[in-house]
């Protein structure tokens, strides 16, 4: 089974992914932050390096997808998916600019020949945080390169969220707002979204006893 974990950045995708493999046993595929030589010269000049960095973690997605389309019954939860690649990183890059038309077309050529060779989630976890709540956690994981975080950024990479929750229609997809949880400190509010998984999916011998 493939389940994946979707939401802007500081949602909690990361924490949320690593507690639900401990309770039920399956396995994380991370995203490619840690050793991506783009991503902090990003930040400091969007329009120079958006193309290169958005290639590079497309290409990172594309691995990770074959890599679970190939794998035996393991349950595997991926920890951003390659839709939000598409449809909100690099769309929102090129409506503020940061990335030409030229570069953008070839980007969404490429993906579009990805999609032609790779199957979607089972289920598509959506966390859904306004940007206090963003903003927050940002700060409190305390990456150098994302403490000047634009809350302008953050909030039109919401809108774009807002947008592909109501267009996604390649599996089950479920909201969870986070914005007044605390699942990582308040087992009640981690029960709030493990039972609402197992209404949605049949987890059955997955389950950790």
């Amino acid at each position: 089974m493939h389940i994946a974990i979707t939401g802007n950045i500081g949602a909690g995708k990361t924490t949320l992914a690593e507690m639900l493999a401990k309770h039920y046993g399956w396995e994380v595929f991370y995203e490619a932050v840690d050793g991506n030589p783009y991503l902090a010269p990003f930040y400091g000049d969007m329009k120079k390096w958006s193309f290169h960095l958005q290639v590079y973690f497309l290409n990172s997605r594309f691995e990770q997808v074959l890599k679970i389309i190939n794998q035996d019954e393991r349950t595997i939860i991926q920890d951003r998916t390659i839709y939000e690649d598409a449809y909100i990183f690099a769309q929102n890059l090129y409506d503020n600019g940061s990335m030409n038309e030229t570069d953008f077309q070839t980007y969404r050529g490429l993906f579009n020949t990805i999609m032609k060779a790779i199957s979607p989630p089972d289920l598509m976890i959506y966390l859904k945080a306004d940007i206090p709540k963003l903003l927050s956690q940002i700060k409190k994981r305390n990456r150098d390169y994302e403490q000047n975080m634009d809350p302008e950024y953050l909030k039109s990479l919401n809108a774009l969220y807002e947008n592909f929750k109501h267009q996604y229609d390649h599996g089950k997809f479920i909201e969870i707002d986070v914005n007044h949880m605390d699942f990582v400190d308040k087992p009640e509010d981690f029960k709030l979204i493990t039972d609402k998984l197992e209404k949605t999916i049949n987890i059955g011998t997955q389950l950790k006893i």
